[in-house]
């Protein structure tokens, strides 16, 4: 298990991305821990009376070389709005890394689909960086309802294939993720997602009837980030699970959810 740090970090840039959405860049004097794709921070919100609780965030992206890490955040209540509006130079408390992440392939020619929707897009990013560093060949499906909820498009498709689709036909190809042609046209050996559960269970769906192997990272409401409160418990096949801990990447063989 990785060592859990309490930091308070330098707010280095905050940047609206989109309607709904701001990319939230931070640093520090010391280096930064060493973070796995698809584990998240608990981040606290000063300054707002009605925000009592931190909020979970998953970690977007590590930048070794300007030790900095970023995260994306769907401004959708106040604790969001407080974060998604920081100034730079502020110090923001943070619990990180939390959680587990991705499992990364043992050779690189294992052919990986990225399935995002939503700001769950969020965890792919630095997933597809790590997984290109490996020298693995990424393939991104991103979804959102409009276009101008797809976001972080460019740093995608510095890390691989981007295919997209929205629900309005706005951009790329209209309807949901799991109806896109790349799934049809071509076969992969295994899927990582995250975004709404309703677009998971759907993948999750497809992996299973097509035999890949697939891995979810669920969005359980987490408070504590650390198994204390018991609020983001998940019921699998192993028994009740405290997502912030054991997750909040789980292969869906462990899931009981209706595949």
């Amino acid at each position: 298990m990785m060592k859990k740090y309490i930091l308070d970090l330098k707010v280095v840039s905050c940047e609206r991305l989109g309607d709904r959405y701001a990319l939230l860049k931070l640093t520090s004097d010391d280096c930064l821990p060493e973070m796995l794709p698809g584990q998240f921070a608990e981040l606290r919100v000063d300054g707002s009376p009605g925000t009592f609780l931190r909020r979970p965030i998953s970690i977007n992206y590590l930048d070794r070389e300007h030790n900095e890490v970023w995260f994306l955040v769907a401004m959708v209540g106040e604790g969001t709005f407080r974060l998604g509006t920081l100034r730079r130079g502020v110090f923001l408390n943070c619990i990180i890394p939390l959680g587990n992440g991705f499992s990364l392939p043992s050779t690189p020619q294992e052919r990986i689909l990225l399935v995002g929707g939503g700001v769950g897009v969020a965890p792919l990013l630095f997933l597809g960086a790590q997984l290109r560093q490996m020298g693995c060949e990424s393939t991104f499906l991103l979804g959102a309802k409009k276009a101008s909820d797809l976001v972080e498009l460019d740093l995608f498709r510095a890390q691989g294939r981007v295919f997209l689709t929205t629900e309005d036909g706005s951009e790329g190809e209209k309807g949901f993720v799991t109806g896109h042609s790349v799934l049809q046209k071509e076969t992969f050996d295994r899927i990582c997602t995250c975004g709404p559960k309703p677009m998971m269970l759907a993948v999750a769906r497809l992996a299973a009837a097509k035999g890949i192997d697939c891995e979810v990272s669920l969005e359980n409401m987490m408070a504590c980030g650390l198994g204390a409160c018991l609020c983001c418990v998940e019921p699998t096949k192993e028994g009740n699970i405290c997502v912030c801990k054991q997750g909040p990447v789980l292969n869906i063989n462990q899931l009981l959810w209706p595949i």
